[in-house]
């Protein structure tokens, strides 16, 4: 996600629950994150996750090597460009399309955030206005989901 030239990276898990998100001083600058994202979430759930799914821009054969070392089963990376006929298959089997589309739905996840919790615009001022103004965002969003699937477990 990007705001006002800034970038978001967002780690979410089942149900639609931000786990972690890091504001990136640079555009561009996600791939390099991915370790740090898998080590976070190690260190809070005691297990790698089964799937990582991202967007082309997180692609590299290290962060693929990475997560498989890691632990994760499913590693749904797309790379951009031209792929080798290896690649092509790689990125067809049934698996990797269902976790592409899993990672398509996060971008509505990105447009509720944008749209719903106040992240298209930051009203505060200065580095820590934007910390404030997003980590109050996740926050909302994350009691939201938690609301959503508590009522849904009551049948109201």
């Amino acid at each position: 996600m990007r705001e006002f030239g800034r970038e978001v990276l967002i780690d979410e898990v089942d149900g639609g629950i931000i786990s972690r998100y890091e504001i990136l001083a640079e555009s561009g600058s996600e791939r390099s994150r991915l370790p740090e994202s898998l080590r976070a979430h190690q260190e809070r759930f005691g297990w790698a996750p089964f799937l990582l799914a991202g967007d082309r821009g997180l692609y590299s054969t290290e962060n693929e090597k990475t997560a498989q070392q890691a632990g994760v089963k499913r590693v749904v990376l797309p790379k951009s460009g031209r792929l080798t006929r290896e690649r092509e298959s790689h990125e067809k089997q049934r698996w990797f399309r269902r976790g592409f589309r899993f990672r398509a739905g996060i971008e509505g996840r990105i447009s509720v955030l944008r749209r719903g919790f106040g992240l298209d615009r930051c009203l505060d001022h200065g580095e820590e206005g934007m910390e404030r103004w997003v980590g109050w965002g996740m926050v909302a969003h994350n009691l939201r989901q938690i609301a959503r699937r508590q009522v849904g477990r009551q049948g109201c």
